[in-house]
């Protein structure tokens, strides 16, 4: 039968990927990649420098196809992803019957770890449903940029006994913060810190953590703020894609 591995390969430095990754890396003859534009021609060279360095036999295959684009006609947020989810099952569905013999094993390279805020774990239960092209599919671990955030600053993600919350730029508010220790934010493309106004609170930023883009800024959140602002936008300038996350720690909620 077919194998699929979803692969995670951590935040942008070649060498995150584990030893269980290497291993599979090495069992696959078909690598499924996604181009999302010129713009992000560094995401593909990644994955592709990836599989040069760790691969012993050159005899796997890359197949590129252009990743479909959300629908901007669809008002409601979880619709545009569900459909946009849709669109890339169909996709997916199509290269893994048409590339992949029944014998054969392909993969695609996820970002950070496919467990978190990555969609191609949903997308493969989609396909899953269809029942029109049938696989076995393994999950490899990777490090995210979570991770990667806190060893480059040198901390712990909380404190003793304390929580962790795990969100969304669109989800972030103020009042979120007030009540929650530790507040990790990703997928942030509003710079939506803005809205906490609250003097405690310290913010540990980190752009393209891992790759020789690396952007690291922490501080007193009303202190470095702007500068963060001003960073992010020249990195999206120069590079024309960013990827950022970042730590909210609020000591008066560990008061509270």
């Amino acid at each position: 039968m077919r194998k699929l591995y979803i692969i995670g390969i951590g935040s942008g430095n070649p060498e995150h990927i584990t030893v269980q990754a290497i291993k599979a890396l090495n069992d696959v003859d078909v690598f499924f990649v996604l181009n999302k534009g010129s713009s992000k021609s560094d995401l593909i060279r990644l994955r592709k420098e990836i599989c040069e360095r760790y691969i012993d036999d050159p005899s796997y295959r890359t197949i590129e196809v252009v990743d479909p684009q959300r629908d901007p006609s669809i008002a409601s947020y979880s619709l545009r992803v569900q459909a946009w989810h849709q669109e890339r099952a169909v996709i997916y569905e199509d290269l893994i019957g048409r590339e992949l013999k029944d014998d054969e094993c392909g993969a695609f390279l996820v970002w950070g770890d496919p467990s978190l805020y990555d969609s191609t774990l949903r997308v493969i239960d989609h396909i899953i449903a269809r029942g029109i092209v049938h696989f076995d599919h393994e999950v490899i671990p990777g490090i995210t940029s979570i991770q990667a955030l806190a060893a480059r600053h040198k901390i712990t993600l909380n404190g003793i006994g304390e929580s962790i919350c795990i969100t969304t730029g669109r989800q972030l508010t103020p009042g979120l913060v007030a009540s929650s220790e530790n507040v990790v934010v990703m997928l942030d493309g509003k710079c939506s810190f803005r809205e906490v106004l609250d003097q405690d609170v310290e913010i540990y930023w980190g752009a393209y953590v891992g790759s020789d883009k690396e952007i690291l800024l922490s501080g007193r959140l009303t202190e470095k703020l702007e500068t963060i602002e001003v960073a992010r936008s020249a990195a999206r300038e120069k590079n024309g894609w960013v990827m950022d996350t970042y730590l909210l720690r609020n000591p008066s909620a560990r008061r509270s």
